[in-house]
């Protein structure tokens, strides 16, 4: 019978050990596949600044850690020179905090506001740049908080994105 329970306690060591070193592995290289974060911090006496924000896939639309990409709902199309598209998130995060965090960021990434509505269960702000427009929408549910990211050029050159025949449709 001991011959029998030698390999099992075998077995669950090795279990125990594959384990231990997955949970490592995850923890240990946390440098591959990171977003571009916003804060850097110097070899001086000064202690590092904790990282609260990262730009993904847009290098001037700030994002807090605490949202998290979702795959399956973000599309992103780069060509040279230029990035759009639509990056997905969530997170458990109080909708009025997200509001003032993109109301504070865009600006400081020189985006000028364009509008911003907010109503019960959904926020919806709008910046533009030169070239481009970005809709921000924040969506509150039961369990998380729901954020779209939409990056795209503008359609003319008369400031608001819009053209003339835009504006008599």
């Amino acid at each position: 019978m001991k011959f029998n329970q030698h390999p099992i306690r075998l077995i669950l060591l090795g279990l125990g050990f594959l384990l231990a070193m997955s949970v490592y592995g995850c923890f240990g290289n946390t440098d591959s596949a990171t977003p571009e974060t916003a804060s850097t911090s110097t070899q001086t006496s000064e202690k590092p600044k904790e990282t609260t924000a990262v730009y993904y896939d847009f290098e001037d639309v700030l994002v807090p850690l605490e949202l998290k990409v979702n795959k399956d709902r973000t599309i992103v199309v780069s060509t040279p020179g230029f990035r759009s598209g639509i990056l997905a998130l969530k997170g458990r995060v109080d909708s009025s905090s997200l509001f003032n965090f993109f109301s504070n960021n865009m600006i400081k990434d020189n985006w000028s506001v364009v509008s911003k509505i907010k109503s019960p269960g959904i926020i919806i702000m709008v910046f533009e740049k030169t070239s481009r427009c970005a809709v921000i929408t924040i969506r509150d549910s039961q369990v998380y908080t729901y954020v779209e990211i939409g990056v795209a050029p503008t359609m003319g050159n008369t400031g608001t994105g819009m053209t003339q025949t835009d504006l008599s449709e």
